[in-house]
């Protein structure tokens, strides 16, 4: 068996995004514990991954909408002598007008999207923080800056993501700690289910691709990795907007000129 560069925590690993993730971090050397509802399908995986790389691989069935479950697994965060990184893959999509989706749904999305990435990131924070070293990677979306009908809780939990990861750089940034958000666009994997997507088909990328460029991203220091965005510049442009409206609308607590007459 190989000499191990650490254990890597991938939650979502029974498919998609989370599976490529653990296999490639099995090829880099890492022991994996794989994180998600379905048992058999990270069983499998682990085998494969143990006879193809030599690398430990533990399997933890969990639904992370599920607090003691989400909790069990917080604990393997804590608790993981040896933990080098943690890729935060599971995600729900809930898609559908607010207005007819079932409440539960949206309920169990954002216990995935937003509570349990949020439980397992600041575990993970801490313990890195502590030791000086680390890698916390967060599967964000284009949508979050891409409010649409039909979307509107996939978008903001992805927007939470975004901004959320984004605050955990800034704090971590003298730490040594490597916090990487990946925002892809459409992936072809069991997002949709048996529902056309909405997207052409020349949109897609594959979760190989996808986590290959990531991948190569964070080996370049990338922290905030758009893997179809080819001139960074936008980007950039749309960071220094933000900052600008920030500037903006900080400078009084006294109300716009606009709104004046209201009050009179």
């Amino acid at each position: 068996m190989k000499a191990s560069k650490g254990s890597a925590i991938v939650t979502g690993a029974s498919s998609g995004i989370g599976a490529v993730y653990a296999e490639r971090l099995a090829g880099r050397g890492h022991d994996l514990v794989l994180v998600a509802r379905r048992r058999d399908r990270l069983e499998s995986l682990a085998e494969n991954l143990r006879t193809q790389y030599g690398c430990k691989a533990e399997v933890v069935s969990a639904d992370l909408a599920n607090e003691a479950d989400l909790a069990k697994v917080g604990a393997i965060v804590e608790n993981t002598a040896d933990l080098e990184l943690i890729a935060n893959c599971a995600g729900l999509g809930a898609l559908g007008l607010v207005a007819k989706i079932d409440p539960a749904t949206l309920d169990s999305m954002v216990k995935v999207n937003v509570l349990a990435l949020t439980h397992l990131s600041v575990a993970a924070a801490r313990r890195f923080a502590a030791a000086k070293h680390g890698t916390i990677i967060n599967i964000g979306s284009i949508i979050a800056l891409m409010p649409i009908p039909g979307a509107g809780g996939y978008s903001g939990s992805k927007a939470y993501v975004l901004n959320f990861t984004h605050s955990l750089q800034a704090e971590l940034a003298d730490s040594n700690v490597m916090v990487q958000v990946v925002l892809p666009g459409a992936v072809r994997s069991e997002f949709f289910g048996n529902k056309p997507a909405p997207f052409s088909d020349q949109l897609f990328m594959t979760p190989e691709t996808l986590v290959d460029t990531a991948l190569t991203a964070l080996d370049q220091g990338e922290t905030v990795c758009f893997p179809t965005l080819h001139d960074t510049a936008a980007w950039q442009q749309f960071e220094g907007a933000c900052s600008g409206l920030a500037k903006a609308v900080t400078q009084s607590g006294l109300p716009a000129e606009r709104y004046k007459h209201a009050s009179a």
